[in-house]
């Protein structure tokens, strides 16, 4: 269907023969990993890019498709807005297939409270020199058609933009293969290849490639790889439900959310639904490992998350997960795709309140409705760094449901890192060692 997410089902797309020997390896074949790979090849990097699935599998074609520089950490804003003009440059070189358009990106407040928290990141924001702005009642009013909600003001981004994800990263994979990057899917990769405590290269389901350099872009998947070759970071994924519905009267044509649903305008005439702000999140043994360090966003968000017994067969903290295994066949042969069932109730309850808030238009029909498991961490920023304990390991993952919108810049930080050059940026917010150090977590905006 069109506008839906890549699945298993979907025809192998990318199927580069395995080289020997590569200057780079990257595991994962989403936003980060592909654009990390596009960087890469664009650099003259010998690059090649393993796929356990397909590329755009599990949640790089089950996001919302926003590009967003609103609400962003402080650590990821400059990132971010390089990746932005990383977009408007990519849209003019694939096209409009890639379905970028920049009509904004608006955050609706129902409370005085949320007013305040836009203010307090506003106030930080003009500092970067983003175009953010608050709006009052009338000024959202006269944004959105129809809207009967009793939405008291807004913060708007008018740059922030939008893709259509299902398409976007695959053809991004065709331009980092133009460049030279070499792209396999179906291709797990079992482990690392390691000698005299560092990488020596990757052990594939198709055979060796030797690399002195590899990027864990696994997205859900990283820190389960990562732990059976001795790196512990505390990861977690939840479930994330979103819908598509059948055409309809344009009611905004941007992106927008409040703390009951998210809307925006779809390349088809439908809209993208989902949850504000609710998830679901399945228990499994690395739940009970990292909840010390998941407490206070528990206690902060408890309201907002449906908890589950345990994860379902096969995913990466169920409980019948291998945890190690040896040469044969890993986890991420036996789970190809991520493809989790979406939540029912609160479809239910977000068609409920789009209803509400918008009474001419009734409750949407829906063509479609997926789940992705969105990966995380505690305090609600990626890791992006260097493994110190095991050289030749970067690890690009914990994107915290904001890895389509940053992908570029974060591939062209990562191509840095592993070329050995300066990044551009300070990475120090994305370390790994702020796990074990002793530093007090600092969580990014919940915006």
């Amino acid at each position: 269907m069109r506008g839906a997410p890549i699945t298993l089902a979907t025809p192998v797309r990318f199927a580069d023969p395995l080289p020997e020997r590569a200057d780079v390896v990257v595991i994962g074949g989403g936003v980060i990993g592909v654009m990390t790979a596009w960087h890469l090849a664009e650099a003259g990097a010998r690059v090649v890019l393993c796929e356990k699935g397909r590329v755009a599998g599990e949640q790089s074609s089950r996001n919302w498709g926003w590009i967003r520089q609103q609400g962003r950490d402080f650590g990821e804003l400059p990132i971010m807005m390089e990746s932005l003009r990383q977009w408007q440059a990519l849209s003019e070189e694939i096209g409009p297939e890639l379905g970028f358009t920049q009509q904004g990106v608006l955050y609706l407040a129902r409370s005085e409270a949320e007013m305040a928290g836009f203010e307090g990141w506003l106030a930080e924001a003009k500092g970067f020199g983003v175009d953010s702005r608050m709006l009052s009642r009338a000024e959202v009013a006269s944004r959105i058609e129809g809207a009967a909600a009793p939405w008291i003001g807004g913060l708007f981004t008018p740059s922030d933009a939008r893709a259509e994800p299902w398409g976007a990263v695959p053809l991004l994979a065709e331009g980092a293969r133009r460049r030279g990057a070499q792209i396999s899917e179906h291709c797990a990769v079992r482990s690392l290849d390691l000698a005299a405590g560092r990488v020596a290269g990757v052990v594939t389901e198709r055979g060796r490639i030797a690399c002195d350099q590899v990027v864990l872009a696994g997205g859900a998947w990283s820190a389960l790889f990562a732990r059976a070759h001795g790196v512990s970071f505390p990861q977690l994924s939840v479930r994330a439900t979103v819908m598509a519905t059948a055409p309809m009267p344009e009611i905004f044509a941007g992106n927008a959310v409040d703390d009951r649903f998210a809307f925006r305008r779809r390349a088809d005439g439908g809209y993208t639904l989902a949850p504000g702000g609710s998830h679901d999140f399945h228990l499994g043994p690395d739940a009970f490992r990292h909840f010390g360090r998941y407490l206070p966003m528990l206690q902060k968000d408890f309201r907002s998350t449906t908890f589950h017994a345990s994860a379902p067969r096969g995913f990466p903290d169920g409980w019948g997960t291998p945890r190690r295994w040896g040469e044969g066949p890993s986890p991420f042969e036996a789970m190809r795709v991520l493809d989790p069932a979406p939540s029912v109730p609160l479809m239910s309850r977000v068609l409920a309140d789009f209803a509400a808030a918008f009474p001419a238009l009734g409750r949407p029909k829906l063509v479609a409705a997926w789940a992705g498991m969105i990966d995380t961490l505690p305090d609600i920023v990626p890791v992006v760094d260097r493994v110190a304990a095991l050289p030749g390991l970067i690890l690009a993952t914990g994107m915290c449901g904001h890895g389509f919108g940053i992908g570029p810049g974060i591939g062209r930080v990562v191509a840095d890192l592993a070329l050995n050059r300066p990044p551009a940026h300070d990475l120090s917010r994305f370390r790994l060692s702020r796990f074990t150090d002793g530093s007090k977590l600092t969580p990014g905006p919940s915006l």
